[in-house]
């Protein structure tokens, strides 16, 4: 299949620079996979649509502070790093501009603490190894900042605007932006009509926002991200699927976690482990029966997955639909509901 297939057109105007003062005060496009209907709402009214029967998934990852600048010793440039992933002894990142750096190039950031790169693989990714004193990630949260995605050129002024309200564990390069439309009175309310919530835990990186660069869909690999399902969100949704409960997920990135550990084990478990689980048309869902998610970019491995939940054809009827009808795009953008 040609990725080209997954091509829209969009005018740059409708790309959401700002987030909205209120949170749940987004718009709401509902898809409807029984019958095809599209239909217009705002985010808050999603708590109509959703009742006791019901099990809402959360990816409560938080985001890092990953983007940071460092200065080359030798030279002075400054080099910049988006850190995507802690492994062992140094961290995975990308590097800009990548030819300023080699094997062996040690920075200093800020002062607050050191950095070598120990390996260096085309695409612009760099392992960096730091050197510093005390816990490192409070030394990060002095230096980075938000890495917002580039096509967001305003300044964020209230940083917890790209975290979810319940987020929780450190250790994303970028926001689950589905679930920032959720505030705590929506929550709240969402729980009193006795909707399950329950969390699991994706660290978002390279994998879900990395650009496709090849033309044929299938020749695309995924990059591998970390996740976490716990004993007893596996218990529940287990519980769920027994009973014919709906599982509705909050995201791409809950959608993957879900159907990474039922794809593996043909049911929920307790697992910390990777998956690169690249969903695209022509899958076969096993886990997840509803989606929240926002308005993805063209040609996107997140458009792609959006299309294997209904149709491909029939999502980008709905993305020219919410063209028309002026939708905000993108991360701080608006969102849809496929049911």
């Amino acid at each position: 299949m040609k990725v080209d297939c997954f091509d829209y057109n969009l005018p740059e105007e409708l790309i959401a620079q700002t987030p909205l003062e209120k949170r749940s005060s987004s718009r709401l496009l509902v898809l409807n996979r029984k019958d095809g209907l599209i239909s217009d709402h705002h985010f808050y009214e999603i708590s109509s649509m959703l009742g006791k029967n019901d099990v809402l998934v959360l990816n409560d990852t938080k985001v890092l502070p990953s983007r940071i600048y460092g200065e080359k010793t030798d030279t002075k440039a400054k080099i910049e790093f988006l850190l995507l992933r802690e492994h062992p002894g140094y961290w995975e990142t990308l590097v800009k501009p990548a030819r300023r750096v080699k094997v062996g190039t040690t920075l200093d950031f800020s002062g607050l603490f050191e950095g070598v790169v120990v390996g260096k693989f085309e695409d612009g990714l760099c392992h960096l190894k730091f050197v510093y004193e005390g816990v490192f990630l409070d030394l990060l949260a002095q230096l980075g900042t938000m890495p917002l995605p580039p096509y967001i050129h305003k300044t964020l002024k209230d940083q917890s605007r790209y975290q979810t309200v319940y987020a929780k564990e450190l250790g994303s390069a970028a926001a689950p932006t589905a679930g920032l439309h959720f505030d705590e009175d929506l929550l709240s309310e969402i729980r009193s009509l006795g909707v399950t919530i329950v969390n699991v835990t994706l660290h978002i990186g390279l994998g879900t926002f990395r650009a496709v660069t090849v033309d044929e869909v299938e020749n695309h690999h995924m990059h591998a991200e970390k996740y976490t399902m716990s004993e007893e969100t596996a218990a529940i949704l287990n519980q769920a699927k027994a009973s014919g409960k709906r599982i509705v997920c909050v995201g791409t990135t809950s959608t993957r976690t879900l159907e990474s550990v039922y794809s593996r084990y043909g049911a929920f478990r307790s697992v910390t482990e990777e998956t690169d689980i690249f969903i695209y048309p022509g899958y076969h869902f096993q886990a997840v029966d509803a989606l929240i998610t926002n308005f993805h970019l063209p040609k996107s491995t997140l458009l792609m997955l959006v299309s294997a939940f209904y149709d491909r054809e029939k999502i980008l009827e709905a993305y020219r639909y919410a063209i028309e009808h002026q939708y905000r795009f993108f991360s701080f953008g608006d969102a849809m509901f496929i049911q």
